[in-house]
C-alpha cells in the first residue's frame, strides 16, 4: 500500500525561547495579530505600545525569513496562522524585607511561537465581491422595492398625521 499524499499548504514556524516576559503579557499582543497578514500584523505591532510587540516583531521577521529562505515564499503573501506565548522557566530570586524576612520574585520567562502560511486563494469563478453600501443602495437590482401590501399603511399614517 502507498502512503497518500497529502497537499498540506506549507507552514513555517519561528520560535523565541526563554523570553524574558511573562506569557500573559506576551498573550494580549499576540491575540492583535493572529489571523492578519504580514504586512498589516506588521503595522499593527509597530503602533502597539506594550514591550511585547518589539519581541513578537522580531520572531515574526524571523517566520518570514525562514519562509524566504527555505519555500521561496513572497513574505507579503503570507499570514499568520498560529501565534501563543507558552510559559518557560520561572527564575526565582529573594528580596529582603523586615525583620531578617524574605519575599520571593519571581521572574517570569516565556516561549513565543508564530506560524505563517500562504494565503488561502480562492478560484476567480467562486469569488463573491464585496460590494460597498452606496453601491447597495444605487443598485436597481438590490433596492428594495415597497410591497403592495405596505403601501397602504404608509398613506394611512400620513392621512392620520394629518
Amino acid at each position: 500500500m502507498s502512503a497518500p499524499q497529502t497537499t498540506d499548504p506549507v507552514q513555517v514556524r519561528a520560535q523565541a525561547r526563554w523570553v524574558r516576559m511573562s506569557a500573559r503579557k506576551a498573550r494580549l499582543v499576540l491575540d492583535n495579530v493572529r489571523g492578519r497578514t504580514v504586512p498589516e500584523a506588521r503595522t499593527v505591532l509597530a503602533f502597539t505600545p506594550r514591550a511585547a510587540a518589539r519581541e513578537i516583531d522580531r520572531v515574526l521577521a524571523s517566520a518570514v525569513a525562514n519562509a524566504e529562505a527555505t519555500h521561496a515564499l513572497d513574505g507579503d503573501e503570507l499570514v499568520i496562522v498560529a501565534a501563543y506565548a507558552d510559559e518557560g522557566p520561572t527564575i526565582k530570586r529573594w528580596r529582603a524585607r523586615a525583620r531578617g524576612r524574605v519575599n520571593r520574585i519571581r521572574k517570569r520567562t516565556c516561549h513565543i511561537t508564530v506560524v505563517v502560511a500562504p494565503a488561502a486563494r480562492q478560484p476567480l469563478e467562486g469569488r463573491r465581491r464585496k460590494t460597498s453600501r452606496a453601491e447597495q443602495i444605487t443598485t436597481p437590482d438590490t433596492a428594495k422595492k415597497p410591497s403592495s401590501a405596505s403601501a397602504p399603511k404608509a398613506s394611512k399614517r400620513k392621512e392620520a398625521v394629518a
